[in-house]
């Protein structure tokens, strides 16, 4: 592992932190975000880091001082203010208490703030408080809990790095680790680090470097080793290439988050649906297709750290039926009954001896391992899902080193049920209140437009993972990248053109890559022509029908056979347009063709109701857009309609806002909030239309 610890970078860090902060500070952020930006050290939030210093009181006097890690902070880009201060004198007594309860240890933590509201810090926070060094740097070292995890880990450890290192075998943490640490310490005070089994590694120092390079240069011994007795990789039985295990996960995604979703008792929001993140690559294939594979992987994680990302063990999925649909699906559905089964047994014989009466967590595995396929990730959201995709191809990797020269051993079962089942550990995974649509995959037709970005933005801010899609370019692209800095990995641009069956189900098929299914679908590409019946022209009426009707039909007919493959419902609804019930002269192509698309949508909404698919339309009536999403309908249409009655573009859309009862201006905002009604289910409706076009008499039926 590289020192990548560097003079200049850790000067800019004084300099820019050091004044206000104190250079003690300063340094621990630099070297806790070298850390941090190491994922074969620690993961979203995994590991920890202190330092003591000192801080003016307001007597004008200096006390002494540590700061810690708040729990929950991210080593990768901590602040200053990612590490809480508080009193040391007031903590390091804490170490004669007998025993120290976690609710009576949080307490005593929060009331040696020194900001009335600063995070609450680490449940580590006493460990380092108890050891005397400046700076200590806790990680989770993928390399060192390869060499803990085994039967004889100890030992190795001890034979790897004899004296220099302090061996303690695995304590809970909290207290009595705090309190163990420090008596172990005691024991070999020149030692430059200790070894946490099956939990991580400590190190210390009296500037923030020495500590920082305690922890690159015992990783890298232990990467030594490894890398020395790992003669050859496991053998697979047989290869299976990530071409095709791709195609079959595209297949078999759906069906496993159906079966994944748990039943809510609620008609209108039937299930709590999941976001899935595979990990496929030939290392991982090679590993699941080994003879050791199931019982090396099938076991629980690297460290208690991991575990309320991961839960205490995979599911395996052995022997599915790619090419058979209802024996594969049989065959998930059984699996995740059994795995439910079982981990409701591990939870009551767990529950009852145990102090803490928390809310049980859900029986669904967070990490599925099949062979041919790969790993499937399993979250509540795309970022919890990548956690735990990022969790299990360390893990999977770690495991893999193990295996090739030893044996797995994990924490024990009642081990694993203390950390899940742990106030502390709920804490850190606490978050704010679920938006309406965060569980939920929207595939958006026609997104590059006024209609189709309003749309795209409306279910991003409601918690909805979008796909915005329209014609390949650079305009789709860019839509993309301007929602994405708000949105992050919640938005993503796939190519597709309605007009081609083929390219419908790719795209599908990428949304399906991406999160594992979809749940509702806004068909909202289309066309616009401007032509008398007398001048039509064929060709031109043709091409609004490709888009507007035969590409409705693709979608439709892609979304049913998905909907029917997921098995939690669905949602569809069509952009339709007033010019259905109220058509224009000179609108003949447009108004024909938007009346079939319409009609394929009731249709729709007749024949998937069985499934639980809800079809919808919204009518708008004009919208022009603004100036980062023009309208590409009116830019078709509004300069016939701007000479045809001598106006302007903003005149024209006074006369548009002045011929409707209410006299409003309609955006692509209004006809995204009819959208999110049909979406969010507010009512048992389908086969429906919602007007959005603040009132025209002549647009009925309303």
């Amino acid at each position: 592992m590289k020192n990548r610890w560097s003079e200049s970078e850790a000067s800019e860090y004084i300099a820019k932190f050091g004044e206000i902060q104190g250079k003690d500070l300063a340094l621990r952020t630099y070297a806790s975000r070298l850390i941090g930006e190491e994922s074969a050290l620690v993961l979203h939030g995994g590991g920890n880091t202190s330092v003591k210093s000192s801080v003016t009181d307001v007597f004008g006097e200096q006390q002494p001082a540590i700061f810690v890690k708040a729990s929950g902070h991210d080593l990768a880009g901590i602040e200053p203010e990612g590490h809480t201060g508080l009193a040391l004198d007031d903590l390091q007594p804490l170490r004669s208490v007998p025993e120290l309860p976690d609710a009576a240890m949080v307490n005593e933590l929060r009331t040696h703030l020194l900001g009335a509201g600063a995070a609450t810090p680490s449940i580590e926070a006493l460990l380092h408080a108890f050891l005397p060094q400046k700076f200590i740097d806790h990680t989770h070292a993928d390399a060192i809990l390869a060499l803990t995890n085994r039967p004889d880990g100890a030992q190795l450890v001890a034979e790897i790095f004899g004296d220099e290192v302090i061996v303690l075998e695995y304590i809970l943490p909290g207290f009595d680790l705090s309190r163990a640490v420090a008596d172990a310490f005691d024991q070999k005070p020149q030692a430059k680090g200790m070894v946490l089994m099956k939990h991580g590694l400590l190190t210390w120092g009296e500037t923030a470097q020495q500590s920082y390079v305690a922890t690159i240069e015992l990783v890298s011994q232990a990467e030594g080793w490894l890398k020395k007795v790992v003669s050859q990789a496991l053998k697979p039985k047989e290869t299976t290439s990530p071409k095709l295990a791709l195609q079959r996960y595209r297949k078999l995604a759906p069906v496993l988050r159906g079966c994944l979703a748990i039943p809510t008792q609620n008609a209108d929001s039937p299930y709590r649906r999941f976001i899935l993140q595979p990990l496929i690559g030939q290392p991982v294939l090679d590993l699941l297709g080994s003879k050791q594979g199931r019982e090396m992987l099938q076991s629980p994680p690297l460290t208690s750290d991991h575990l309320i990302r991961t839960k205490p063990l995979p599911l395996w999925l052995n022997d599915l039926q790619f090419d058979d649909a209802d024996r594969l699906r049989e065959q998930i559905a059984a699996a995740i009954a059994e795995y439910a089964k079982q981990y409701d047994a591990y939870y009551w014989r767990h529950a009852e001896e145990s102090d803490e009466k928390l809310e049980r967590f859900d029986a669904m595995p967070r990490t599925i391992l099949i062979p041919g396929v790969g790993a499937v990730c399993v979250g509540r959201d795309k970022k919890d899902a990548g956690i735990v995709r990022d969790i299990a191809a360390h893990t999977l990797a770690a495991k893999a080193v193990i295996a090739a020269s030893g044996s797995y051993e994990g924490l024990s079962e009642k081990h694993l049920f203390e950390m899940e089942y742990r106030g502390l550990q709920h804490d850190k995974l606490a978050a704010a209140a679920e938006k309406p649509l965060h569980r939920s995959v929207a595939l958006v037709t026609g997104a590059c437009g006024a209609i189709g970005s309003g749309i795209c933005h409306e279910l991003l801010a409601n918690g909805c993972h979008v796909a915005a899609t329209d014609l390949l370019g650079d305009q789709l692209e860019s839509l993309a990248a301007e929602f994405s800095q708000e949105f992050s990995e919640r938005i993503i641009a796939v190519p597709l053109d309605v007009t081609d069956e083929a390219a419908v189900e790719e795209g599908f098929a990428q949304v399906i890559e991406a999160w594992g299914g979809i749940d509702l679908i806004v068909i909202n590409a289309g066309l616009a022509h401007v032509s008398s019946l007398a001048d039509m022209e064929t060709a031109a009426f043709r091409k609004l029908e490709q888009v507007n009707v035969e590409g409705t039909l693709h979608m439709l007919s892609a979304a049913a056979r998905h909907f029917k493959a997921q098995g939690t419902g669905g949602d569809i609804v069509l952009i339709s347009t007033k010019n259905v019930f109220a058509p224009g002269a000179k609108f003949g192509a447009y108004s024909a063709t938007k009346a079939a698309s319409h009609q394929l949508a009731r249709i729709a909404s007749l024949e998937l109701a069985e499934f639980d698919v809800r079809v919808n339309m919204v009518a708008p009536d004009g919208v022009f857009g603004d100036a980062k999403h023009k309208s590409g309908l009116w830019a078709e249409v509004g300069p016939d309609r701007m000479r045809a009655r001598g106006l302007d573009e903003q005149g024209l859309e006074e006369y548009y806002r002045g011929r409707n009862l209410l006299k409003q201006r309609i955006t692509a905002e209004h006809v995204a909030k009819a959208v999110m009604f049909f979406a969010t289910r507010q009512t048992p409706t389908t086969g429906a239309t919602i007007p959005v076009d603040g009132g025209l008499p002549d647009a009925t039926p309303r």
